[in-house]
């Protein structure tokens, strides 16, 4: 039996465990936990129940175990910017806060008056969002300065879930990128910008690279799981596992990742902190084998999950895309706007925004998702001509991947606004890139190139060409 690898895959509304091993050359994949996650508010704060989320972790390995399949290595992903602080004796400090929360408002300022914001994005190439990891810290330090004295270590989300699996301390470089404290040119941490800042040096741990090896599991981990096994880590930022599954041959490929956020890039050998970058918001987060991940990122299907909550509780989302695509409503919001980062009510919001732009006002869910999916569909357009016009690349097709490649009619709208064919799949990309990580590291797969075959073999791929 060819060995069994666990990716642990969470996002900011589930998460699951997905047990993979290759057979005659495919990959098989199987769900054997999933577990739900959401911002929760406590002390006046959207934080994430890290305590939760770990006994979840736990849970799903000893299913495993249960199963009779022990895998040799397992990693973990999530999203990127958020951190967990320890103190002297690694036990966290505060809450777990989440990047929707209101904390990091003026941040952005009060960074600039220590860095200007164009130096910034030139020495680090990544993209402005307000709850980056970077002002994340400054929020902390501006109100809550004695949680940063306190702290020796800062650990990103996946790193901390790692430290609690193997009592291994380290930074893995695709989701420290995403922090903005990062130096393109050396990959490690930009020491001057952070004492520059302000941040105490002590707390930022080494960076590894995906497919590193922490170590095994600790005593206690592995009493309560009943099995042993290797901590590598993956690409740990959820984008980055995603694009080490996109099943191209070619180094000139565009992507979106689409999920909860639409990740649409490309992949750059080197990164591109010009001012005409900054200018299209573009960002330069780390890849795998040092790529870079240049894209832009937009707000996604985060807009559609919230109205589902809203007004659709009891639809499912192939149901909401199917209604959607009989309505013959024009209007357009600009998804990107930050008044849809975290509104009060998400259908008021879209509702709102065409109102005051003049545009028709949609009723139902079935209007308020067309203008969701048209919005994302010119949004995609908009920003392969930005890609296209900094790179002096043509791209002659599109791959989604991720949950988002199960939209039929957001992929052919996206055809049709790009006039480009798009090839949807795999849909379970992140976890399949997180254990492609695991697999290369081991040597079941000789690099990139062959885990991008290996994922085209494994997985069916939907195209949508544009219709003239």
């Amino acid at each position: 039996m060819n060995p069994y690898y666990l990716a642990i895959d969470i996002g900011a509304s589930s998460g699951r465990h997905i047990l993979a091993h290759l057979e005659e050359g495919r990959m098989i994949l199987e769900e054997v936990h999933r577990f739900p996650n959401g911002m929760t508010e406590k002390d006046g704060e959207l934080v994430w129940d890290v305590d939760e989320l770990f006994a979840q972790i736990k849970l799903g390995m000893k299913k495993c175990a249960g199963l009779g399949k022990i895998p040799v290595s397992v990693g973990v992903d999530t999203w990127g910017v958020d951190i967990v602080l320890l103190d002297e004796n690694d036990r966290r400090i505060g809450n777990a806060v989440a990047y929707r929360d209101g904390r990091t408002r003026g941040m952005d300022e009060e960074v600039y008056q220590l860095i200007p914001e164009d130096d910034l994005y030139a020495r680090t190439g990544i993209q402005k969002a307000i709850f980056n990891t970077i002002y994340q810290l400054m929020a902390l330090k501006k109100k809550k300065p004695e949680h940063l004295e306190k702290a020796e270590t800062m650990l990103m989300m996946p790193d901390y879930f790692h430290y609690m699996l193997s009592g291994a301390k380290a930074t893995e470089y695709t989701e420290a990128t995403t922090g903005q404290l990062i130096r393109p040119d050396t990959k490690d941490w930009d020491r001057e910008l952070i004492d520059m800042l302000g941040y105490p040096g002590r707390i930022f741990q080494k960076i590894v690279v995906p497919g590193a090896v922490l170590g095994n599991l600790t005593e206690e981990v592995k009493r309560e799981v009943g099995f042993d096994c290797r901590v590598v880590v993956p690409a740990t930022h959820d984008t980055g596992s995603a694009v080490i599954a996109v099943p191209t041959d070619s180094d000139n490929a565009l992507y979106i990742s689409s999920g909860t956020w639409s990740l649409m890039g490309t992949e750059l050998m080197e990164a591109n902190c010009s001012p005409e970058s900054k200018a299209n918001n573009l960002t330069n987060e780390g890849g795998y084998d040092y790529r870079f991940r240049y894209l832009k990122n937009i707000m996604g299907l985060w807009m559609i999950q919230s109205v589902k909550k809203e007004i659709g509780k009891d639809l499912g989302f192939g149901e909401i895309c199917e209604l959607a695509s009989k309505c013959d409503i024009t209007s357009i919001v600009d998804c990107n706007d930050d008044r849809f980062l975290a509104p009060a009510n998400m259908t008021q919001e879209v509702q709102n925004a065409c109102r005051e732009s003049g545009q028709q006002v949609p009723e139902g869910i079935a209007e308020t998702a067309s203008v969701i999916y048209n919005s994302l569909a010119k949004c995609y357009a908009a920003t392969i001509g930005e890609l296209e016009g900094i790179t002096g690349q043509k791209y002659d097709k599109i791959h989604i991947v991720g949950g988002g490649a199960n939209a039929a009619y957001l992929n052919q709208l996206t055809a049709d606004a790009t006039g480009v064919p798009v090839y949807a799949g795999p849909t379970e990309a992140t976890a399949i890139g997180n254990v492609a990580a695991q697999m290369m590291s081991a040597g079941q797969l000789d690099g990139l190139k062959e885990a991008r075959a290996c994922v085209f073999r494994s997985f069916p791929i939907e195209i949508y060409r544009p219709v003239s």
